[in-house]
């Protein structure tokens, strides 16, 4: 049973170290090639087992990545410029075009978002709260 498991769990490994891989050069000019030597397996066979691993190929993981690490910039309220190129676009127009199309709005939009909410916490930091957790700790009464 164990010399049954030890290439799942071997294959496993390979895959997630790829998957690190991505996560740890999301900004640099990486591709299928260099994620799939990372992992030691042909390209195909790399897509195929990461794929059904992960439910994403690669390639759609690595633009998940550079979208959330870009999110994060822009919520501490980077220029959408900076952030492109730090995520690892070339361009600002990819970037917002690919942005659009996974969050749903432009990031400028996100960005004036963000800091919209960040201006109403500011002013009215309670409205943010939970009024039952407010109302238990004695912030206010009903």
């Amino acid at each position: 049973m164990v010399t049954e498991q030890y290439p799942k769990v071997y294959l496993y490994r390979r895959i997630v170290q790829a998957k690190l891989f991505i996560d740890k050069n999301y900004a640099d000019k990486i591709d299928l090639s260099n994620i799939s030597d990372e992992a030691y397996f042909s390209k195909f066979h790399f897509i195929r087992l990461f794929k059904s691993i992960y439910g994403k190929t690669p390639h759609q993981y690595l633009k998940y990545v550079r979208i959330e690490k870009a999110k994060e910039l822009l919520n501490n309220e980077a220029s959408v410029t900076e952030v492109c190129y730090s995520v690892g676009f070339d361009s600002v127009s990819s970037f917002s075009g690919l942005f659009s199309k996974i969050v749903g709005i432009s990031p400028s939009m996100y960005l004036a978002q963000k800091k919209q909410t960040k201006e109403k916490i500011t002013k009215n930091p309670l409205s943010f709260v939970p009024g039952c957790y407010a109302y238990q700790h004695g912030w206010y009464e009903k």
